[in-house]
């Protein structure tokens, strides 16, 4: 580990109180990075603070992705406390029901895509320009590889990580000349509490089609994020990166 790697950093961690999300936060920090845990959870977010090092160190924002009004005030509130943002991780993400397309409950859907997809977007709106006026930035989004592949009965799901990807693309393009990276990790399977909302049926398919024969680690997801989030990734952009056991076949 390389250590003070993001002295001198702040990063924003969507669903940062948990999970993943909680692992890249914990990650960053550990080189340095202060860190602003945005979600939607009071309680996992106290619940979180003493799990770092510095825990008077650690940033906050109550925020519900899914919703502009309530991204952009924290975004405000993130740039007015920290002075800037260098670092953006959207990790906040839900898996949705498990059901065929043909029964899906509308609702359930738009859910699904109010948060993985268009809170990828908000927050990416609320604070790219910051890093363009910088002349730097790293965004990181967690996308999936069912957003490559398509799962069956997740379709909601695979949908808004598949539009992830788009618009990690797009966006990488527009800012590839003003210092700032825009990339986006495709995981396989990993076992955190988002396992309580999909069905074992389902969890049993994502497993089968893993060759490594097993659900990744949030450490590993943390590792491959962080690179991503350095000085050292320098001329990737808009790029897709596999961490998924085996199972990518592009």
């Amino acid at each position: 580990m390389t250590t003070n790697r993001f002295e001198n950093q702040n990063a924003v961690i969507t669903g940062g109180a948990s999970g993943i999300g909680l692992a890249i936060a914990q990650r960053l920090a550990s080189e340095g990075a202060r860190v602003s845990l945005w979600d939607f959870n009071s309680a996992a977010v106290d619940a979180a603070r003493p799990t770092f090092q510095k825990p008077d160190q650690v940033h906050s924002a109550m925020v519900n992705v899914g919703a502009y009004p309530s991204v952009a005030a924290a975004a405000e509130k993130t740039i007015s406390d920290l002075g800037k943002v260098d670092i953006l991780v959207n990790s906040a993400g839900i898996a949705g029901a498990n059901a065929l397309l043909k029964d899906y409950d509308v609702e359930e859907w738009q859910k699904v895509i109010d948060i993985n997809l268009n809170g990828t977007f908000y927050c990416c709106r609320a604070l790219v320009n910051n890093m363009v006026e910088n002349g730097y930035g790293r965004i990181v989004n967690i996308a999936s590889i069912a957003g490559k592949e398509g799962n069956p009965t997740a379709s909601p799901y695979s949908a808004s990580k598949a539009g992830v990807i788009g618009l990690t693309k797009s966006l990488g393009k527009e800012t590839a000349l003003n210092g700032v990276t825009v990339n986006c990790i495709t995981p396989a399977a990993v076992k955190t509490a988002i396992f309580d909302q999909i069905s074992q049926q389902h969890i049993d398919f994502m497993l089968s089609k893993i060759p490594m024969n097993r659900f990744g680690k949030v450490e590993e997801i943390a590792s491959l994020v962080a690179w991503l989030a350095s000085q050292e990734c320098s001329f990737s952009t808009g790029a897709v990166f596999d961490i998924s056991g085996g199972r990518a076949t592009y």
